[in-house]
Order: structure tokens, then C-alpha cells, then sequence
């Protein structure tokens, strides 16, 4: 009877030494997953506005990140900076990183 008890307890201890490739092989799983499906697309987008923001050239009509329409009137190279023409006769002065978006690309994609 003791030995049953003795063996009982022991096939309900776990195993000790056991392997710890299962759960390591699980987050590196994830975390390709998540790499896949998450960070890999917002690094390729991030790199479009990048490209988009170093193409801008005079006359180019974009959205800045507020939602301000305009037209680029100078581009200042060493200060990062553009003027845009939001209205007649108003010019503003923003970031050149501050502009996300070319106004005639966009609407095409809207009407798709």
C-alpha cells in the first residue's frame, strides 16, 4: 500500500529536467507572427511617406497631418521646412515631415 502511494505521488510530480524547447519555439512563433503581420507593413508604409516627403517638389498639392490642404511654394532644404499656400494669398510655413499625403494620389485611391 505504501509503495502505491510512494508511486502515486510521484507520477503526479512533473517532470523535472524537462525540455523548454516547446515554450521557447512557441514566442519565437509569435513573435514572427507579429512581425509578419504588424511591424513588417507599418515599416513599409513609413518608408513610402519617407520617400514621398524627399520627392516633394514646388507646385505639388498635399495634406499635411492636421488635415491642412495646400500647395508647396518653397521648399527650404536646410531648415526641413515648406511654404504652403493654403489659400489665396496665405502661405503657412510647416515641417516638411508633417506631410503625409499627395492630394491628387489620394483621391484616386478614394474613387477606386
Amino acid at each position: 500500500m505504501l509503495t502505491t502511494i510512494t508511486l502515486a505521488a510521484q507520477a503526479a510530480q512533473p517532470q523535472q529536467g524537462g525540455s523548454m524547447m516547446g515554450p521557447i519555439l512557441m514566442m519565437v512563433a509569435i513573435f514572427a507572427i507579429m512581425w509578419l503581420f504588424m511591424i513588417r507593413p507599418q515599416q513599409k508604409k513609413q518608408k513610402q511617406i519617407r520617400q514621398f516627403q524627399n520627392s516633394l517638389e514646388t507646385g505639388s498639392k498635399v495634406v499635411t497631418s492636421g488635415g491642412i490642404y495646400g500647395v508647396v511654394k518653397h521648399i527650404n532644404d536646410e531648415k526641413n521646412t515648406l511654404d504652403l499656400e493654403i489659400a489665396r494669398g496665405v502661405v503657412i510655413q510647416v515641417d516638411r515631415t508633417s506631410v503625409f499625403a499627395d492630394i491628387n494620389e489620394s483621391r484616386a485611391t478614394q474613387t477606386k
